[in-house]
Parts: structure tokens; sequence; C-alpha cells
């Protein structure tokens, strides 16, 4: 398949979603909206779209923000099917309908996540515990649009849906994220207001990243071999049509 990859940092990339990616061949495109114009929607089976430290409403400050969400909207008139990583999942969530809200704190480190009862015949996250610790550095949480199924939570905020008529997936935790993106991003937090504000222990953070991470990897190298699997099956009835 052909696989759009959206990164907006340098240090917010696919992680071990790339592996997943290069373990089965996948054909994958790589699009930094800041530097490159958007390609053509037409042509991709699928797209990732990762985080990074900007936010949704920023458009003013991110001259290339206009142009992506009309990207992303156009996939989504396709039927492209597509998974979204924090930033990612606020940018699906908007471009759908929904929108992006300002929590009153950012939710950083590992928090617990339970599913909802909706997630147990989700074909990305249904394989997953019903309860799981997962990584999270946002300040925004995805509002999704009427109509879309909530999937799973944590005490802050919502952490994952799934649209009702597309293929289309927001997950607020970084299933994608290694312990040297981790370690980069603690060694940087100062450049992110938000983070200095919330006052995290960060040494407590590395030290549960060493114990969390190999399990971590393992569920989010899951999450995305499911989403390929699945676009794959959409594809192959889309020729069978």
């Amino acid at each position: 398949m052909r696989v759009l990859s959206i990164v907006h940092e340098h240090d917010a990339g696919p992680g071990v979603f790339a592996d997943v990616a290069h373990e089965r061949a996948e054909e994958v495109v790589e699009w930094i909206p800041a530097r490159q114009a958007p390609p053509a929607a037409e042509g991709f089976e699928a797209a990732l779209v990762f985080g990074g430290a900007m936010h949704v409403d920023q458009d003013d400050g991110h001259g290339w923000l206009p142009a992506e969400k009309q990207l992303l909207r156009s996939l989504l008139g396709l039927g492209t099917p597509a998974l979204g990583v924090c930033l990612g999942a606020q940018l699906l969530a908007e471009v759908a309908g929904g929108g992006a809200l300002r929590m009153t704190r950012p939710e950083i480190g590992w928090t617990l996540v339970e599913l909802t009862g909706g997630a147990a015949a989700d074909p990305l996250l249904g394989p997953l515990p019903a309860r799981f610790e997962g990584f999270q550095w946002h300040s925004y949480e995805a509002s999704p649009p009427d109509g879309a199924l909530s999937l799973a939570r944590s005490d802050a905020c919502l952490q994952a849906f799934s649209l009702a008529g597309a293929p289309w997936w927001g997950i607020q935790f970084h299933a994608e994220v290694t312990s040297e993106t981790i370690a980069g991003w603690i060694a940087g937090y100062r450049s992110d207001e938000d983070a200095v504000r919330a006052n995290v222990n960060w040494d407590a953070v590395l030290l549960e990243t060493n114990q969390k991470i190999a399990r971590w990897n393992t569920r989010g190298i899951g999450i995305c071999r499911r989403f390929l699997d699945h676009a794959a099956s959409l594809r192959l009835a889309g020729a069978q049509a």
C-alpha cells in the first residue's frame, strides 16, 4: 500500500509505526507540512498523522496548517483510512466537524487509560486490555464530531475515538513513541510552557519509561499493524467490488 506519513516535527516522528510499515514493505511517503507543498490526496491507501508542539487553533502562527487541514478533508472525502496520534487526532476531529479544546492542565507522563464498552468490537483497540497505562504529552484534547464513537478515556479526557461514517481513528496517547523520543522531549521540556508550569517529576517519568516502554511498544506496534491490516482489507474489498 501507499501510506502517507504526516510528520510535523523531526522529534515527533513515526517511532515504532515506521518499523511496522518497513516490516510490511509498505510504500511510505513522508510529508513535512512546514517544508513541503501538500501531496495530492488521491493515490494513498492509508494516512498516519503524528503529533507536534503546535496546536490545532494556531493557523496564524503556522501558515501551513490550513493546507494540511484541506488535505485531510480531501482524504476524508475519498474515504482514505487515517489514524491520528495526539495533535493528529485533534486535527482529524476538527476536519471531521469537531474540534479540540485546551485542557485546564496538561496530561504528561504515564497515565491509566480505560477502554469504553464501544471499543470491544473496534478493529484497532479491541484487542487491548480493558485498562492499560499509556504515555501522554498534550495540552489540548480532541472533541470529535457528533456521532463519533468514544473508544477510551483517562481521568483527564477522551483518549480515543473513531468516526461513524469513515475509517478514521484518533488516539490521544502516544502509541508510536520510543524511549529515545521520550528522553528527547524531556531534555527539551523548557520549550513547552505548559510542561514547565505542570511541574512534572521528570526523573520519575524517565524511570517509569525504562520500566514500561517495552510493553508499550508492543501495544503500539499492534495498533499500527491492525490499522494497516484494516486499510489493506478495505483496499481489497474496493478492488473486488
